[in-house]
């Protein structure tokens, strides 16, 4: 997952940075409003944390921003402000999840899994597709017991279409979200068809993957019977 951090305070900033990409999240950071509106409006996140002291902005101006721009990026709040209406105002206001500073990162780590698991749909047991299983908690994918030996990002690639199963999912969509931000002349779509490529040749040794399919002029879809 993609994952914005706003935090005016570098070393806090720096320390939780440290420990997302330690657990395998994409992560960009800025240090003040400004800089956070610019990026909402251009990149696609699937998380931002959000400090609402911000020394140029208020953090809750952000959430009003994205939201008005059709934006469904998942909010936690991450602040100082511990009174009880702040945190009402920034769930009315749009905000997933709020957490108090100081506060443990392991804790974070696992309020980002449940707003997940809660906006994204993300389910807590294996996901069957076709005569494949994800097993989500050890990041495999197995065909009768057997495990199919993908890169790490041919799995978060599938995985990504997968829970957005019955979503047709750009390229660039699927960039963003495995690879992170980039600018527009550093973007190759075929980099993603390359991805999908070999995600098909490795299960197809198995068995057919009809259920991935290519959209055309846009990018791909998982389908899947509800």
């Amino acid at each position: 997952m993609n994952i914005l951090i706003v935090e005016d305070e570098k070393s806090l900033s720096n320390e939780i940075v440290s420990f997302l990409r330690s657990e395998g999240y994409l992560c960009e950071q800025v240090f003040s409003g400004e800089e956070a509106s610019e990026k909402i409006a251009i990149n696609l996140y699937d998380f931002i944390l959000l400090d609402l002291g911000l020394p140029d902005y208020n953090g809750l101006d952000l959430i009003t921003e994205a939201r008005k721009m059709g934006i469904e990026t998942a909010f936690i709040i991450i602040t100082a402000r511990g009174a009880v209406e702040d945190k009402v105002k920034g769930l009315d206001m749009g905000a997933d999840d709020y957490l108090a500073k100081p506060f443990a990162l392991v804790e974070l780590s696992s309020r980002i899994q449940a707003v997940a698991r809660r906006k994204f749909k993300i389910p807590n047991q294996d996901i069957n597709i076709g005569d494949f299983v994800i097993e989500l908690q050890c990041r495999i994918i197995t065909f009768e017991g057997k495990e199919v030996l993908l890169t790490k990002k041919e799995y978060d690639l599938l995985q990504y279409l997968v829970i957005n199963r019955n979503k047709v999912l750009t390229r660039y969509q699927l960039y963003e979200h495995i690879w992170g931000n980039i600018l527009d002349d550093q973007y190759d779509s075929n980099f993603i068809d390359v991805h999908i490529k070999n995600v098909r040749k490795k299960m197809n040794e198995f068995a057919p993957t009809p259920w991935i399919e290519t959209v055309r002029g846009i990018g791909y879809r998982v389908r899947l019977e509800q």
